[in-house]
């Protein structure tokens, strides 16, 4: 959470590329102490180096990948991040199931040591060059980009005119976005990464296994490798139709089965006390899939494309920036529901969470998307 919220003053100021590579030095760092840790001390200070690695890249990888692409393909691009979240998900469940967790904790290291040496090979962000008046490393980073045969005279005039735009403009202040003709946009963005953390996915990752064993599953094995091998593929279906269908379609979509799922895993727990014990591991099971799914489809990723174009104003640029950091809020609250999610297994109280998914449902079902 620290190093989201210090991430993106680190980006303005070091830059895309160089922030990446704090970052990646910060996991390789904090991996070390959890693979030859000798007491919780060690674990904690390995997950303080990590979780402030994690959380700078959380916001810089995305503004790097939505300010090198084309608009056309922005959408898109910006959701193959999430793919590729989910792909380490699915990938590190499934190594789980077979290795211990030291061994897990220097493959964690590999990920890291290769995107290190990749960013040597790669441009810096054009938009952050010539936000820095930096034209001709600017315009080499951007031919490199597009190709060496591409004609990016139209794109360097169309950069340059916006960094002239946004820099003679007044910064205007965050308490301006609360203005009625803002209010919207920022509800919407701000509310759909509420929603998205509140719908309870943290949780859900990671207690699966205790989910399954609880709805009757002699283990979590089978049941957590089905939940990681379907989050992948739905994640990448979600990639392809988020700028063919649009983001209300596949956020209705998404919501819907997400509450759908929670409403079958509340009846499982529900049978608790029934001798239908193959009926009530069947709903758990069907349920869980259902809503990693559904979340997957549209509410992983959605939110994230939804904040970056949200309404604002070009002289609102940074205030833009800084409603981002508003999400963080919201991690805080993930943080507090994966701590109080074991009390709320034991208890059977899941009724909580469709509450919390009913909200957004209603809420997309106002929303009319963003224009783009």
């Amino acid at each position: 959470m620290v190093g989201a919220i210090v991430s993106g003053r680190v980006a303005d100021i070091i830059g895309r590329k160089r922030a990446m590579i704090v970052s990646d030095l910060f996991c390789i760092v904090g991996w070390l102490p959890i693979i030859f840790s000798k007491d919780i001390w060690w674990f904690d200070i390995g997950r303080l180096f990590v979780g402030f690695g994690i959380g700078l890249l959380s916001y810089v990888v995305p503004v790097y990948i939505a300010e090198i692409t084309p608009k056309e393909l922005r959408g898109g691009f910006t959701t193959v991040n999430q793919l590729m979240i989910c792909g380490g998900v699915t990938f590190a469940f499934l190594l789980g199931t077979v290795l211990a967790w030291r061994t897990l904790a220097f493959i964690g290291t590999l990920p890291c040591l290769l995107q290190l040496f990749g960013l040597l090979f790669i441009p810096e962000s054009p938009r952050w060059l010539a936000n820095t008046d930096r034209e001709n490393e600017f315009e080499s980073a951007l031919q490199k980009l597009r190709g060496k045969s591409t004609d990016i005279s139209q794109e360097v005039e169309d950069i340059k005119e916006f960094t002239k735009i946004l820099n003679r403009l007044p910064r205007g202040n965050i308490l301006e976005l609360f203005q009625k003709r803002y209010l919207r946009a920022v509800i919407v963005g701000v509310g759909l990464m509420a929603f998205q953390q509140f719908g309870g996915i943290s949780g859900v990752c990671y207690y699966t296994s205790s989910i399954f064993v609880s709805a009757g599953f002699s283990s979590g094995r089978v049941g957590t490798i089905a939940y990681a091998l379907l989050q992948f593929p739905m994640t990448g279906v979600g990639a392809l139709l988020m700028d063919k269908s649009g983001r209300r379609p596949l956020l209705l979509v998404s919501a819907t089965g997400t509450c759908v799922g929670l409403v079958l895993v509340t009846i499982s727990f529900l049978l608790e006390l029934s001798s239908q014990s193959l009926l009530k591991s069947f709903l758990a099971l069907a349920g869980i899939l259902i809503y990693i799914g559904s979340f997957s489809l549209g509410m992983g990723g959605i939110p994230w494309i939804i904040m970056s174009e949200a309404n604002i104003p070009h002289k609102h640029e940074g205030c833009r920036r800084k409603s981002c950091h508003l999400d963080e809020l919201v991690w805080c609250m993930a943080y507090i529901i994966c701590l109080q999610f074991s009390h709320g297994l034991e208890h059977s109280r899941y009724l909580l969470y469709i509450h919390v998914h009913m909200r957004p449902l209603c809420c997309i079902c106002r929303f009319d998307g963003t224009g783009d």
